[in-house]
This record gives structure tokens, C-alpha cells and sequence, in this order.
């Protein structure tokens, strides 16, 4: 029985990312070269922010909310948006259109994301005797996160790649891929600032991420029409 709550916490955790992989164009055009090109320059940007937080955090004895604290990881966390500049610009594609870039793109920084913070503590505690719904939220989570990896994939290749866009969508697109970025730090504040509960905590990153997955849908396709 704990064997198989593992597997399915697993599934639920990494299944979506093979599925969009397949259910989209990505496989036609054989894109899984750049996911893991992605994946790769995640690990490298997880190693520089983990040693930037090491050097300029401190190690907290309560689990409250301290704001310095929070927005020096804020500061810290735009790395990953350097690391998503460096993948989408400087790595060599295949002859693949932006729009199946980034969502090759998005899909290995999300992937790599879970693979580093959800991986062992499935293995850990999920085949544990106790059942608990923990690890099932933490799927969940995953989930959110592979919607928001791809929006700020979206965002940032508007940002980046796209150079004839509506100029009174820039404000927008930045003010979105801002609010992605900074993500786990908005969730942090729940969480020990506001005292939220895992389950309303992970509801609102659910919410979050269909509202920012439909944002940046619109956005990509306001900039994609021909100007007039």
C-alpha cells in the first residue's frame, strides 16, 4: 500500500510534464534536446542561488515571517530569471519556432525544479506507514509550477525574442513575469506571514497559475498579430 501511495504521489508529481510533452506539437518536432538543455542550466542556477542564500541569509530560530529575510531571497530568486535569459537566448535550438522555444524551454526548468525539490522527500516520506495528503498537495504543487515555469518562459521570450510588440503591452509583460518570479516568496508570506494553511496555500499557487497561464496566453498572441 505504500509502495503504490508513492507511485501515485509520483505520477501525479512528474506525470503532467511527459504528458504535455507528448500532447503537445514538442514531440512532433523533437524539442526534448532543449528541455534538457533547460533542465541543465536549472541545476547550474539552483547551485549559484543556493550558494548566494548560504552567503547572505541567516539561519532563522523561528519560522515567522522576517521581511529583510524575504526580500533578500525576492532579490536572490531573480536569478532563476537570468538562468531563463540564459536558456532561451545564448543556448543553440534546433530550427524550432519561439513558440515551441519556450515551452521546451519552460517545461525542462520545470521538470528539473521537481526532479530537485520533490524527488526525495517522495521517496522519504511517501512511502512512509502513515498516509497522509501531503505528498499528494505536493503534486498538486508541481503542477502549478510546471504552468508557471511555462508563463514565465512565455513572458520572457516576449521580452527577449519578440522585438515588434505593442509597446503598451511591455509594462504588462513585465508586471506579469515580476509577479511569476517572485512567486515563492508571495507564497512564503502566506504561509508564515498570514499563517495559511499547505491546502490553501497550494490552492492559490493552482489559481495563480491558470490566471498567469491565460495572461501570458493573451499576451503572446496580442503580440503575435501583424501591426496595422
Amino acid at each position: 500500500m505504500t509502495v503504490f501511495h508513492f507511485f501515485n504521489c509520483a505520477i501525479l508529481t512528474f506525470g503532467p510534464h511527459a504528458v504535455y510533452y507528448s500532447a503537445t506539437p514538442l514531440s512532433e518536432y523533437d524539442t526534448l534536446g532543449t528541455s534538457v538543455k533547460a533542465a541543465v542550466v536549472y541545476l547550474a542556477t539552483a547551485l549559484v542561488k543556493l550558494v548566494c542564500l548560504a552567503t547572505f541569509l541567516k539561519v532563522s530560530e523561528s519560522d515567522s515571517f522576517d521581511p529583510y529575510q524575504e526580500f533578500l531571497k525576492a532579490l536572490i530568486g531573480f536569478i532563476d530569471v537570468a538562468g531563463l535569459y540564459f536558456a532561451l537566448t545564448q543556448l543553440t535550438h534546433r530550427n524550432i519556432s519561439q513558440n515551441h522555444k519556450f515551452q521546451a524551454v519552460g517545461l525542462g526548468w520545470a521538470f528539473a525544479d521537481s526532479v530537485l525539490h520533490r524527488l526525495a522527500p517522495l521517496w522519504v516520506g511517501a512511502r512512509g506507514l502513515e498516509f497522509t495528503w501531503d505528498y499528494i498537495l505536493q503534486g498538486l504543487e508541481a503542477n502549478a509550477n510546471l504552468v508557471l515555469s511555462i508563463s514565465l518562459a512565455a513572458l520572457g521570450s516576449l521580452m527577449w525574442l519578440r522585438k515588434n510588440k505593442p509597446k503598451t503591452l511591455i509594462p504588462i509583460i513585465y508586471i506579469c513575469a515580476g509577479i511569476v518570479a517572485t512567486m515563492p516568496s508571495i507564497t512564503s508570506y502566506l504561509k508564515r506571514g498570514l499563517g495559511w494553511h499547505f491546502p490553501k496555500v497550494v490552492g492559490f499557487e493552482l489559481f495563480t497559475s491558470l490566471v498567469m497561464a491565460f495572461t501570458s496566453w493573451q499576451l503572446f498572441a496580442a503580440c503575435q498579430r501583424p501591426s496595422v
